[in-house]
């Protein structure tokens, strides 16, 4: 039982060319939403599942956070309820624990052939996109990977010695555009100019990402702001003048390689109806609560 946790970025992307290209059998591949995706991944989840089902591999599952009542719960309202930023920017990993690791490992748990491999006392196989050199971040999973009793983790990056310029390239060889970085449109993590990308791109998000912080403020005590050491509020009303010029920010600049809208893949049509909100996107492939 191969397990694939799609994160819609550039290394999980290359691993499943990859997968595909050494003839590794997959059987299941999810996709964890916490609901405040940027828009160019929502897209390239619909051209990536096209993609996988002309190859002959699974589509992609979504599946997300649901409280005991089985509401939905994506980590935007959480903030806005709690009144406070996403853990990251407190230096933990709560939301990334929370909102894409546990809603897989809540599917699985309850999917027939996962059970099937527990109940003859065997591993469900995990394979994890770190390429070539992120060795040190597979040193520091050691520990949790050889006491998981549920899963064996693999990283065929690793064991195929792909870099992230050879995962770039395969993607490319592959007739896929490239995904962009894959995280939320309010993740602490995000430098400046991309930042500057939703100013420019999706201003609305940047309403959404400065109300969360807007609430947060009065709470908070070792951080500033979504910028951890400056509040992203500040930083765009100090930047506001440059701003206003849409020539400040380069079109080949943006983090992403979506240029407004991404491209059809060679081989096969895709339809190229600009990037859906986060809000209303269709979603590819199935999805399970």
């Amino acid at each position: 039982m191969n397990i694939v946790g799609y994160g819609g970025g550039t290394d999980s992307t290359a691993m499943l060319v990859g997968l595909w290209q050494h003839h590794v059998p997959v059987d299941l591949i999810l996709f964890a939403d916490p609901g405040g995706e940027q828009p160019h991944t929502y897209h390239y989840l619909r051209i990536m599942d096209q993609w996988l089902q002309a190859h002959g591999m699974p589509g992609i599952t979504q599946v997300w956070y649901t409280e005991k009542n089985g509401q939905r719960l994506t980590l935007e309202r959480e903030c806005l309820r709690s009144a406070s930023l996403p853990s990251i920017a407190y230096g933990h990993k709560k939301c990334s624990l929370k909102h894409k690791v546990a809603p897989q490992e809540k599917f699985c748990a309850h999917y027939p052939p996962c059970q099937e491999v527990w109940d003859r006392g065997e591993k469900a196989v995990k394979l994890i996109g770190y390429d070539a050199g992120e060795e040190k971040r597979r040193l520091g999973a050691l520990p949790h990977d050889l006491a998981d009793r549920r899963y064996q983790k693999e990283y065929p990056l690793m064991e195929w010695g792909w870099d992230r310029n050879r995962c770039i390239q395969e993607i490319r060889n592959a007739g896929l555009p490239l995904p962009g970085k894959s995280s939320c449109f309010f993740c602490p993590s995000m430098k400046r100019r991309e930042i500057r990308t939703l100013y420019h791109r999706y201003p609305d998000l940047l309403e959404r990402a400065l109300a969360i912080e807007d609430r947060a403020r009065p709470n908070l005590l070792t951080v500033r702001g979504l910028g951890r050491n400056y509040a992203w509020r500040d930083f765009i009303e100090a930047d506001q003048a440059q701003l206003a010029i849409p020539e400040v920010f380069a079109e080949d600049d943006l983090p992403c390689s979506c240029g407004g809208e991404i491209k059809a893949m060679k081989g096969s049509e895709v339809v190229t109806d600009g990037l859906a909100s986060c809000g209303s996107q269709d979603r590819a492939g199935r999805t399970h609560k």
